[in-house]
């Protein structure tokens, strides 16, 4: 379950900064409270796990000169800026700095409240994308990442193998919750660029005028070079490349013709388009469409990864266990198959969130798999895919969980897991065989 978010209040005064407090509160966010700048400053930091809601006018430190300070330590931190009245001038060119967005004295807690979550939102998506980052630095890690040994896995991690040593531009389409941001992070980690910058930003998570300032202008006052600047010689990526604005799109491929070939900074696009059922080449101008398609990886849905479904499940399970501090849920073979058949529209974050749940519901002694699956809020359809799979195929799948599971819980040990799973030497060796398995990997 993801913790929730911080955010750090800065107001001189007292019923202000108690007044915001409290309604933040009230919606889940841990708050903290600064009467000035400085005082805020020594605790927030380049990762600070939160956001920062600063009046715009104090004493010492003025709000525009904190921003500044912020933007200068970490521009991906969102700053909401409260102004007073005739201060709406001021508030723009705190937009202009890096602000994420203002308030005008009064507002209601409602529009406070939809300001955070936005703001929270995207810091979070942020927060992620950097530890993905440090954990791709060796490209060795990606196989820890990218797990999965179905066929449509072992194929993606061979076209990022293949891929990562090229020097051409990618686009990686795929459904939501794929993990096309971290095959595009492991694009970048395998290759001949790792040692250089990565730079990720959201295309729709800003607007038009933000996003050119962002990408092509920076802020040479407030000391912020433009992303194409600071990706150079490695990779920019850009989410959501289908919120591209048509003159942004007109901007981007002369940024990438002007660069020749090979070129020195590589463009990564990421699509999500795939289920609103068009693709990118329906709202991309048609020659930055195939500058950027010349090399194109799509992510498998989960529902087309087999008994995948079940390592990860097993694996997601360990991990939350080990987390609340409780054992993992015992998967049966009837709930085996469900997760089998289980249509996963969210497919891998949906399956985070299932396992999560049910940890959670293993260490109160209540609720079924199955009660997950039907009463997950992403998933409205019925639980049983259309695609249907011989019985063997799911007694197969179950079968290589269940061992697995035993050969981890004990370390390898042959002659425990015999014991439990009351199965000669011979048979286990032939299983194991057959499943891929092998002992060495337990110890």
């Amino acid at each position: 379950m993801a913790k929730a978010m911080k955010i750090a209040i800065v107001d001189d005064e007292q019923d202000m900064r108690q007044s915001i407090s409290q309604w933040l509160a009230l919606s889940g966010y841990d708050t903290e409270t600064y009467s000035t700048a400085d005082e805020a400053l020594k605790q927030i930091g380049s990762d600070f796990p939160g956001i920062v809601v600063s009046d715009i006018r104090m004493p010492g430190m003025d709000g525009m000169a904190f921003l500044k300070r912020l933007m200068s330590q970490d521009s991906a931190l969102p700053v909401i800026m409260i102004t007073g009245h005739g201060d709406v001038p001021m508030a723009v060119e705190a937009m202009r700095v890096g602000a994420f967005d203002f308030l005008e004295k009064p507002f209601s807690p409602d529009k406070m409240n939809e300001l955070a979550k936005r703001a929270t939102q995207r810091r979070r998506l942020a927060l992620d994308a950097r530890v993905l980052r440090r954990d791709l630095s060796d490209g060795s890690q990606i196989m820890q990442k990218l797990i999965g040994a179905s066929p449509a896995m072992e194929r993606l991690r061979e076209d990022i193998l293949d891929l990562g040593q090229a020097d051409g531009h990618v686009l990686i389409d795929g459904e939501t919750g794929t993990g096309k941001t971290l095959a595009a992070h492991a694009l970048h980690a395998v290759g001949t660029r790792a040692s250089k910058p990565f730079i990720l930003i959201s295309c729709a998570a800003h607007t038009g005028e933000d996003l050119a300032r962002r990408l092509f202008d920076g802020d040479p006052d407030a000391g912020l070079m433009p992303l194409v600047e600071q990706a150079r010689g490695g990779t920019l990526c850009l989410e959501d490349v289908e919120a591209l604005p048509p003159v942004l799109q007109a901007r981007l491929l002369t940024f990438i013709n002007d660069q020749g070939s090979p070129a020195e900074t590589r463009i990564v696009a990421v699509s999500n388009l795939q289920e609103q059922g068009k693709t990118s080449e329906d709202v991309l101008r048609p020659d930055l469409y195939y500058r950027l398609a010349a090399m194109k990886i799509t992510l498998p849905p989960l529902r087309q990864r087999g008994e995948d479904i079940l390592l990860l499940f097993t694996r997601l399970s360990e991990q939350f266990a080990d987390e609340y501090g409780c054992d993992a849920p015992a998967v049966s073979a009837q709930e085996a198959a469900q997760l089998l058949q289980a249509p996963w529209p969210g497919n891998v974050r949906q399956l985070i969130n299932v396992a999560e749940r049910a940890v959670l519901q293993n260490r109160r002694g209540t609720g079924t798999i199955a009660s997950l699956l039907m009463s997950d809020d992403e998933s409205q359809q019925p639980v049983m895919t259309t695609e249907g799979k011989p019985l063997k195929e799911y007694v197969e799948a179950f079968e290589r969980m269940l061992i697995d599971n035993t050969m981890r819980r004990h370390r390898g040990s042959i002659s425990a897991v015999m014991d439990e799973l009351c199965l000669p030497r011979r048979t286990l060796n032939e299983k194991m065989a057959k499943y891929g398995l092998q002992r060495a990997d337990y110890l």
